[in-house]
């Protein structure tokens, strides 16, 4: 029989989640004009598929327009193409839904904009892990187990390519059939798109393989973790960087510090928005090369926030290579919420006039609660209930979002630590390795 194409037209939620509906594809020009009906309280559906409590019940109608420039295709052999658009939730009357995540980044970005006159281009680095038990072991960044997934690698690369992404480097990471996969960057709202596509492509290319991938933050406590890395700089209206000043602190540009200073001051408020399951903190240790403390660090793995190296010689390459790396950040993390958290925290501290600190180049674990506070640092909070917390008792970024975030995203999230509440540590893992 005759198969009609579809498209999936889809949003990344609150939960990090991608949901959407599916259209045919000859409607696609009236869709673009009139999108596809939504639910206000899909937005407290959890990872988990729990509802939680929602202020708007059964009341309520949204849309969600699809937005052209994402469409991204696919296709493994014989089977029907894959078809994804990626779009933002409006009201009937067309204005920006209040919980739209992709929404909420496009705001912060012109925020950053108006505050210093620039445009954010970012990429994601994402680790993975395929679930199906390592058929080498000790094979960290091994070539033998990279060769075990070569066909895997060499497809999701193409696939990347052919949605439009531009693949940088894949390989085999440290934790048993952990991969690293990453693109280049871009500039705006298409950086988090990417990040969708990515995630979404990857677990595609896998299934096709008779595999199943997971970005799940951590599933054993006894190994490593998988996080996101966020890379971001800067360019002006005309394109031409302004990230790196050669004379600056580690290489950066005043905007970059100052930018730098406010993603460091509200890490602690952020980290609920930027990792946001119950085991993202079983990752977020020292020691586990992630993020413990707000500090910066200069090609430093440890840091949270780490100016990172070049490999270009003259000064022209040089600026354009020059990012900062933000670690504190998961794929249970919608990108749009959490590229959106970091871009506010860091034009608050362009517009209040901040100096990022020294970079750290110790163990901060070895330090008093007392001496880290002489120095400005913190531990970040240390459970999702403390950084939820820590958010909601922080007027300034809670005031980064509308009125009715905070309160929708701790019901959302509380939904999800109930879930969990009778569970020990391994079960919980193994509940986020089954959802992510």
């Amino acid at each position: 029989m005759t198969q009609t194409p579809l498209i999936f037209a889809a949003l990344c939620d609150i939960a990090g989640k991608v949901r959407g509906k599916a259209f045919p594809a000859d409607q696609l020009d009236k869709r673009l004009q009139r999108g596809l009906g939504w639910t206000p309280t899909n937005v407290q559906i959890t990872c988990f598929d729990v509802i939680a409590e929602s202020p708007f019940g059964a009341l309520g109608d949204l849309l969600l327009i699809p937005d052209v420039d994402t469409l991204a295709e696919t296709q493994f052999g014989d089977g029907a193409p894959t078809r994804l658009m990626l779009g933002d939730v409006t009201t009937l009357e067309g204005a920006p839904w209040d919980l739209c995540m992709r929404s909420a980044l496009k705001g912060a970005l012109a925020r950053l904009h108006k505050a210093a006159g620039v445009h954010l281009i970012a990429a994601f680095e994402h680790e993975f892990q395929l679930k199906s038990p390592p058929a080498l072991d000790h094979q960290a960044y091994g070539r033998g187990g990279f060769e075990l997934q070569r066909d895997l690698c060499e497809t999701l690369i193409a696939v990347l390519h052919g949605a439009g992404l531009e693949p940088d480097s894949i390989m085999k990471e440290y934790g048993p059939n952990q991969y690293e996969v990453v693109v280049g960057p871009a500039q705006g709202v298409r950086s988090a798109d990417q990040a969708v596509i990515l995630r979404e492509f990857t677990r595609d290319t896998a299934r096709s393989f008779g595999e199943e991938a997971t970005f799940s933050p951590i599933r054993d406590t006894r190994s490593v973790g998988n996080g996101v890395h966020i890379h971001m700089s800067f360019v002006g209206d005309s394109g031409a960087p302004v990230t790196y000043n050669a004379d600056g602190p580690c290489g950066m540009s005043a905007i970059t510090d100052a930018f730098a200073a406010g993603v460091l001051k509200y890490m602690p408020s952020i980290v609920a928005l930027t990792a946001p399951s119950v085991i993202s903190y079983e990752r977020l240790t020292p020691h586990r090369w992630s993020a413990a403390y707000n500090n910066l660090g200069f090609r430093d793995r440890e840091a949270s926030l780490r100016v990172c190296p070049v490999t270009a010689k003259d000064p022209a390459s040089i600026a354009r290579q020059f990012n900062i790396e933000y670690r504190a950040a998961d794929a249970a993390a919608s990108p749009y919420l959490a590229l959106a958290a970091i871009v506010h925290a860091g034009c608050q501290g362009i517009e209040d006039g901040l100096t990022a600190p020294a970079p750290t180049e110790e163990d901060l674990s070895l330090l008093s609660p007392a001496d880290l506070h002489a120095r400005g640092f913190v531990r970040l909070p240390e459970t999702l209930e403390a950084a939820l917390d820590t958010f909601e008792a922080d007027p300034v970024a809670k005031g980064w979002f509308p009125d009715s975030f905070a309160a929708v995203y701790r019901a959302h999230k509380n939904a999800e630590i109930a879930h969990l509440a009778e569970m020990d540590t391994p079960a919980r893992c193994a509940a986020y390795e089954a959802t992510y």
